[in-house]
């Protein structure tokens, strides 16, 4: 059984874009439900990693997907958590102008750890990267 949301999507989103981070990678808070939160997040010109290729760098791609896995942990919890460990995988490069949209679930919620994953998807839907993060739950 799934822990239900304590935050409302508008209480939610208020988190996604206090800090000044977020709000430069302009993320938007897409889409809550009790199973899933989704972040999209605009492309930028700062984002090109390769001038030539035009592509998004992977540092910012698995910065959503952290964030994206960590917000769906704070509907849980009401509070955002520290990261402790992370991984992402990247399946294919995201093109300039893409806005990508992460979609995060909570896996397991212990007392002093959870785990999360996200998926990025591209506008037609083509999985981009996925990962998942270990989240530091305690609360001393």
């Amino acid at each position: 059984m799934t822990k239900p949301n304590v935050l409302d999507f508008a209480a939610l989103e208020r988190l996604v874009v206090a800090p000044p981070f977020h709000r430069w990678l302009g993320l938007k808070l897409v889409a809550l439900d009790e199973d899933a939160v989704e972040i999209a997040m605009p492309w930028r010109e700062e984002f090109v990693s390769n001038p030539r290729a035009r592509t998004t760098h992977g540092g910012v791609i698995a910065s959503l997907i952290d964030l994206a896995a960590d917000y769906a942990i704070a509907a849980k919890l009401g509070r955002g958590v520290p990261t402790i460990d992370m991984r992402a995988d990247f399946h294919r490069p995201a093109r300039a102008g893409e806005t990508l949209v992460a979609r995060a679930h909570v896996i397991k919620l212990g007392r002093n750890f959870a785990t999360a994953e996200a998926r990025v998807l591209d506008p037609e839907g083509a999985l981009v990267a996925s990962g998942r993060g270990v989240y530091a739950v305690r609360q001393d």
